[in-house]
């Protein structure tokens, strides 16, 4: 099993930047590729950035490549999103998920943690 704490949200204005963090239990983590999602209100939530377990390979939506960057420390088990240049519409509920262990991460991972609000104002 392995249980996921986000967090980091909060209110920014446009522009500005936020780091959001992701504390995992177990001692898998550094197995596992991880990733994070977002869900805006009304919307199906989407994918934003996946990282290998090495942290080696990343990959990112179209919509945040260049503004976000996902990294990983595996001895504080622990996954990060720098978001920076926010926009509103990155306002969202964001989601940290983790994948079985030689898995990738996808919408259908089993691993989710509780979200974190974040709140980008005009």
């Amino acid at each position: 099993q392995v249980q996921l704490v986000e967090s980091g949200g909060g209110l920014v204005q446009a522009g500005g930047s936020l780091k959001l963090s992701c504390a995992a239990s177990g001692r898998t983590f550094s197995s596992r590729a991880m990733g994070w999602f977002r869900q805006a209100p009304g919307k199906e939530r989407e994918f934003v950035a996946r990282i290998s377990w090495s942290g080696g390979s990343t990959a990112y939506a179209d919509s945040v490549k260049g503004r976000f960057t996902i990294s990983r420390d595996n001895a504080k088990n622990t996954v990060y999103l720098q978001m920076n240049s926010l926009k509103p519409e990155d306002t969202a509920v964001y989601y940290c998920a983790a994948s079985r262990s030689g898995e990738i991460v996808t919408l259908k991972s089993d691993y989710w943690g509780q979200g974190t609000q974040v709140t980008v104002s005009s």
